[in-house]
């Protein structure tokens, strides 16, 4: 029986034969490594969107911040408070303060359309009416144009996703919401989170255009500290004046994304199963075609003493190198078209657009190449098998 070394070094001058004789095969061998290299593409590109999405959404979330929405409420779109309820709510203990009184936004949330730059097609575009905690609320804001809506006008400021993803959105024009004109003063980001994606206003304007007396429909909080959000949340649940659920800000955000990424997430593995059931068969075609050129070489080497584990190592390996090759090639490209491609999509919870960029991960590339290990495994074996049993007699008398 041939020693470990021995064995190594057949297989490596099996392998080596083989893929010497890629340019005799290039057009199997090609069609097999750009199979891969779609399905490689596509299941990373379709998964960037979903994890793009949920890093809009995410990046929003602060530990120390929290939302507090009307009981029973699975979305903002759905809840809705007094006034005296949200005064109640910025008397709880855990909340962080300022000289001008503690860190809670009680906010407005509606829903106007706008065109689309791209294909000019009516989509929705949140519109919040914010009160002045809401700059420190939210701690990742920042004004990047303009300045910031004066307080009791007709003022809106609008973030940076949105403005790039809708019409007529640029500091200077005017928007028209419920018969009236509102002058855009400004743009805002926010650490890449879905606040870009909106219009912002104050609360109060917003009340009266939309006719809402002193409603509101969430409160958005700044805590002392993480640790403040059990007291925080049990002060709030246990007021017989009120009927609420709190929740930290990313724990909301992360329900907030679960629809649409788990339905990316599905239809990306689905058409990448599909696509990878094709690219298996054009390496099973670019493998046997491999093995019936080298008919006459396998037996020779068999005749000499090569064993036939050796044989189905070295077709293997040759597999895996056409198949890796082909990953990385759809890794590759799908991180140079896809990686921070900025798009914008419908967030079912809230009935409104999002605008997020695609997020290539280093996760995702693993995942990806994982996959072309997969489909260079299965498309190499029975290849390999009819290799290893390949008569040495009958192929000898071939030569």
């Amino acid at each position: 029986m041939a020693g470990p070394v021995n064995w190594l070094a057949q297989v490596a001058s099996v392998t080596k034969f083989g893929l010497l004789g890629i340019p005799q095969r290039r057009g199997s061998v090609s069609a097999a490594v750009i199979g891969i290299a779609g399905v490689v593409g596509v299941l990373i590109g379709v998964l960037s969107m979903a994890v793009g999405f949920r890093k809009a959404l995410t990046a929003s979330a602060s530990a120390d911040a929290a939302i507090v929405l009307r009981s029973g409420a699975d979305s903002e779109m759905v809840s809705g408070f007094g006034r005296d309820e949200t005064r109640v709510i910025a008397d709880a203990p855990g909340l962080a303060r300022n000289p001008q009184g503690p860190l809670a936004s009680a906010e407005l949330f509606v829903i106007i359309t706008l065109p689309k730059r791209s294909t000019g097609t009516d989509a929705n575009v949140p519109l919040r009416g914010v009160e002045a905690p809401a700059f420190h609320v939210r701690d990742k804001l920042k004004i990047e144009q303009g300045r910031a809506f004066a307080w009791g006008r007709n003022e809106v400021i609008v973030g940076v996703g949105a403005a790039q993803e809708f019409a007529g959105l640029q500091v200077g024009n005017k928007l028209r919401i419920r018969h009236e004109e509102w002058a855009i003063v400004g743009t805002f980001s926010a650490g890449g989170g879905t606040a870009e994606s909106e219009i912002w206003t104050d609360a109060t304007v917003l009340q009266e255009a939309y006719h809402r007396g002193s409603s509101f429909q969430a409160v958005h909080a700044k805590l002392t500290s993480p640790a403040a959000f059990g007291p925080f949340k049990d002060s709030l649940t246990s007021d017989p004046r009120l009927n609420v659920k709190v929740l930290r800000q990313a724990e909301y955000y992360a329900e907030q994304s679960t629809l649409l990424t788990t339905l990316i997430t599905t239809l990306g593995y689905l058409i990448a199963a599909l696509m990878a059931v094709g690219a298996i068969f054009g390496a099973l075609n670019t493998m046997y075609s491999s093995v019936s050129a080298r008919t006459r070489e396998i037996a020779t080497l068999r005749a000499l003493g090569f064993g036939s584990a050796a044989v189905v190592a070295s077709v293997m390996l040759e597999s895996l190198a056409l198949a890796l090759l082909g990953g990385a090639l759809g890794a590759g490209l799908a991180w140079l078209l896809c990686d921070g491609f900025h798009a914008a999509t419908i967030n079912w919870q809230s009935f409104s657009q999002v605008t997020f960029a695609f997020n290539v991960t280093p996760v995702l590339l693993a995942r990806g190449i994982a996959l072309a290990t997969l489909i260079g495994l299965l498309g190499g074996l029975l290849p390999a098998l009819r290799a290893a049993r390949l008569p040495v007699a009958a192929a000898l008398r071939e030569l």
